[in-house]
């Protein structure tokens, strides 16, 4: 199943346009954490590790798809922001902490409807 999902997601990459990349790429972090919360009030350890580092994957990858040219600030402030995210999920793996996750969360949440706020018509390259 996991194959075919990767398989799957890496077939709408490839159509998609950048706008919606990160769009994927938000929503998916967002279930990997909710996945990842339920996990750890589970006490189900080896789920939330997994669950965790492939949020930890995506935010990396959101990280490295930044264009720091044609960004300017946003994308020097989206880069601190990811790269603080990415610490808490460390943070928040070997605390077991709930809290710091809802945070992590909020301020996806946050990235996400900015995002999705983007007309249309400026749905270009991501910064």
């Amino acid at each position: 199943m996991k194959a075919y999902k990767s398989v799957a997601l890496d077939s709408q990459k490839t159509v998609a346009s950048p706008y919606k990349v990160v769009q994927m790429l938000l929503a998916g972090a967002l279930e990997r954490l909710a996945r990842a919360r339920s996990a750890m009030e589970q006490n189900k350890r080896a789920e939330q590790g997994e669950l965790l580092g492939s949020a930890m994957t995506i935010v990396a990858e959101l990280r490295a798809a930044l264009d720091h040219q044609e960004g300017g600030e946003i994308s020097v402030n989206l880069d601190n922001l990811y790269e603080f995210i990415m610490a808490e999920l460390v943070v928040a793996n070997s605390e077991n902490s709930t809290e710091k996750l809802e945070s992590i969360s909020s301020l996806l949440r946050d990235i996400k409807e900015a995002w999705d706020a983007i007309p249309a018509d400026q749905q270009q390259v991501p910064a």
